[in-house]
């Protein structure tokens, strides 16, 4: 298994850095190294690591939905919670639709079995939306309609919403006394207990974090564990009650994010480093579950119902934004952004085969089809018409973000050391505001150009001026100055 691992790594990053050199997203190169060392083309992956592979890929979504967690204000989601709820039920609704429409006489199926593949068809994957979105996030595009935040809920509740609805549907084929009322019941019930479960352990966190100033490491492998815990947690208590862990994983950032944004930005930087190795991991093994062999089956009538059930997808979309502020383009980015297909259709493609449905292995190969149609191509449009399309303000707030990223700077409640005199001081005040460029502070241009810049003041614990109180300092820290670091070290108990 330890050399299926360094080929995931080597191999992965090789496929990352062609695909972004020829100016498409890496995920795509990643996915096709996946499908070519799996066991269904080379076959040069262990048995080990494929039987291991769903738990490494549950482990790599959790550090995604972590980060996703840690960059969702509540300002944001008030703004576009709304429009996330809707776009979560009717553009999946709106596919179901238009599979059932054509898959019956294209692909021979029943109208059941065609509802089967519709909900599998359905999810958006959040392995390719989420990562791309928080990309978007870290560089202020679509920051002032908040229309990253939103397809990012969106794309999470949308797999909750589908999956009850593919058991609905599989439970009705295999003659179960199924309450449809009482399983839909079980969405919202899902939903609520998912964020409840994440909100409690978050708070708890929170609250251990702020009496232990712990090393940032520390921190982050604490709510990693915790996070895989809640996975674990629903799949105990799937059988009584449902629970959508993977919401409760983000909500575990958020509460932390409300509570402290110093810690919670801390720990995202970690996980933001973490999930270089992770993102490997996801793509890679979810290109080795596609079996291009079943997907082939498909053929043409396969990929019609695909495109097909898109179309009907694009225009629930469309419905679902009706009344919000977006414009037709930013429209369209949502559209595209819905595309693509992935995570779920790997776990649960193969579900209806082994339950025996009788059209199982057409509904797999459909499936399977959907990820190598639609994951590059969804992956490159978002790239494309996210670039195009989304607003991005020249004063924006996540240059500050990009600024303390660089510079590594502290937060308000944070102990640094003095390199030059080993003196402890705490920041007590910081201010972010936008200053001229020093090369352009003589010029006589009426629209200089404006750069960020974090103002900083220090209190000194253990220094007194000549009055008796503790002595402040005040520095500006811009691009151009790295004395941060040169000059202070940031300090933690453990």
């Amino acid at each position: 298994m330890a050399f299926s691992l360094a080929l995931i790594i080597i191999l992965g990053l090789g496929g990352d850095y062609l695909f972004k050199r020829l100016k498409l997203p890496g995920l795509i190169g990643m996915l096709i190294v996946g499908v070519l060392a799996g066991p269904f083309v080379l076959n040069i992956m262990s048995p080990e690591m494929m039987k291991v592979s769903g738990d490494f890929r549950k482990i790599a979504l959790i550090v995604i939905l972590l980060r996703a967690g840690f960059e969702l204000r509540r300002d944001a989601l008030n703004r576009v919670g709304r429009a996330a709820v809707i776009m979560s039920a009717v553009p999946a609704v709106f596919e179901i639709g238009g599979v059932m429409l054509v898959a019956p006489k294209l692909l021979h199926i029943t109208y059941l079995e065609a509802a089967i593949l519709g909900s599998i068809l359905g999810a958006v994957s959040p392995a390719v939306v989420v990562p791309l979105m928080i990309d978007f996030m870290d560089r202020g595009r679509g920051a002032k309609k908040a229309i990253p935040t939103m397809i990012l809920g969106a794309s999470s509740l949308d797999d909750v919403f589908v999956i009850v609805l593919f058991t609905v549907f599989l439970g009705m084929y295999g003659g179960e006394q199924t309450n449809i009322l009482m399983r839909l019941g079980a969405i919202p019930i899902s939903i609520v207990l998912g964020i409840i479960v994440g909100l409690i352990p978050g708070y708890f966190l929170y609250h251990l974090f702020k009496k232990y100033d712990w090393r940032p490491p520390k921190r982050t492998m604490l709510v990693m564990g915790v996070a895989i815990v809640l996975t674990w947690l629903e799949a105990v208590c799937e059988e009584h009650v449902p629970v959508a862990s993977l919401l409760g994983v983000m909500a575990i950032g958020f509460i932390i994010l409300e509570k402290s944004e110093p810690i919670a930005h801390i720990i995202s930087q970690k996980l933001k480093k973490l999930w270089i190795f992770a993102e490997l991991l996801l793509f890679v093994l979810v290109g080795a579950q596609v079996n291009i062999h079943v997907a082939w089956k498909a053929g043409l009538s396969g990929a019609l119902v695909i495109f097909i059930g898109l179309v009907f997808r694009s225009v629930g979309t469309y419905v679902s934004l009706i009344g919000t502020p977006f414009n037709w383009k930013e429209k369209l980015f949502c559209v595209v952004a819905y595309i693509p297909k992935a995570t779920v259709q790997a776990a649960i493609g193969a579900v209806p085969l082994a339950a025996g449905v009788a059209s199982g292995e057409v509904i797999l190969a459909v499936a399977v089809l959907s990820i190598l149609l639609t994951a590059p191509i969804g992956a490159i449009g978002i790239m494309i018409f996210g670039e195009r399309i989304l607003d991005y303000g020249e004063l924006s707030v996540y240059r500050f973000k990009e600024l303390r990223d660089k510079l590594e700077l502290p937060h308000v409640g944070e102990r640094v050391r003095s390199k030059v005199s080993g003196s402890i001081w705490k920041v007590i005040e910081q201010k972010e505001m936008w200053v001229k460029e020093p090369s352009a502070s003589g010029s006589s241009d009426a629209n200089p150009r404006m750069i960020p810049a974090i103002y900083i003041r220090y209190w000194g614990e253990e220094i007194s001026n000549n009055s008796g109180k503790n002595k402040t300092l005040s520095y500006r820290y811009t691009q151009e100055d790295t004395s941060f670091k040169e000059n202070w070290e940031i300090l933690y108990d453990w």
